[in-house]
This record gives C-alpha cells, structure tokens and sequence, in this order.
C-alpha cells in the first residue's frame, strides 16, 4: 500500500465538501506537479460564508447537502480523508472550477479525523499522521 505523506490544508467547509459531497476541483492560484494520494487537512479557520455564497450562486445549489448550521460540528486542525490528485487544469466544466488552477481531486476515502497542523501549500505528514492514515485504510 501506498504511504501517504503529503497533504494539502483546505478550509471547512471547503473540505468536507471534497470528501463528501463530489467536490472534484479545489481552486489555487498556485499550480502543481504533484499526482498521486494526498491527505486533506481540515484548516482551523472557516469560509463558510464564501463556501455558501459559492454554491448558491451556480449549479451545485441543489447538489450539496450540507446546511450551514452544520459547518459548526465540522472537524477542524485535523486530516479528514485522502484523495487522488490527478491533475491540474486551467480549465474545466466542473462546476466547483473557480480558477486561475484546479487541482483535479478523485476517489475520496474518509477517515477519522486525525488531529494535526496545517501548513501552507503541500506539506509533509508527521511519522505518527503516516501511521494512522495507513491503519484506517487497511482497516
């Protein structure tokens, strides 16, 4: 099995939405290189102003399920799944594209949240992070 040893730190609701409800594009200003199996880092500060303002304004106002005043019990400061990252696009008919780059998310799995700073861009996982993101996937 594949270590995991990367992750990218992503505000909630931003990433619950790419474990759990089909987010498939997260936005950055930023491009990659990086494919493979990433962690998704719940950050400790909220959008969820943006998130819903988002989501209201096109397609996926009838597609996302969670209500705002569920963004509140959220995890937060802790990797909540993993994902495929299999490309980056400047642009894509999804409609979670924003822009100026997309990272191109698949196959989330969720996890227990696993309690963990953040970090800017991608960032290296802890040993014990590893470890436990290892355990519950070959659980």
């Amino acid at each position: 099995m594949e270590r995991i040893t990367k992750a990218l730190s992503v505000r909630q609701p931003w990433a619950h939405a790419i474990i759990h409800e089909g987010k498939t594009i997260e936005n950055r200003s930023w491009q990659t290189k990086l494919r493979g199996t990433v962690a998704i880092h719940a950050g400790r500060l909220a959008d969820d102003e943006g998130f819903f303002a988002f989501v209201g304004s096109g397609q996926l106002r009838d597609t996302v399920h969670l209500r705002r005043e569920e963004v509140g019990q959220l995890p937060r400061g802790a990797v909540v799944g993993v994902v495929d990252l299999v490309d980056c696009v400047r642009e894509s008919p999804s409609p979670w594209f924003e822009g100026p780059f997309g990272f191109v998310l698949a196959n989330p799995r969720p996890l227990k949240p696993i309690v963990c700073a953040g970090a800017m861009q991608f960032f290296e996982l802890p040993p014990q992070v590893i470890e436990n993101i290892a355990e519950q996937l070959s659980g």
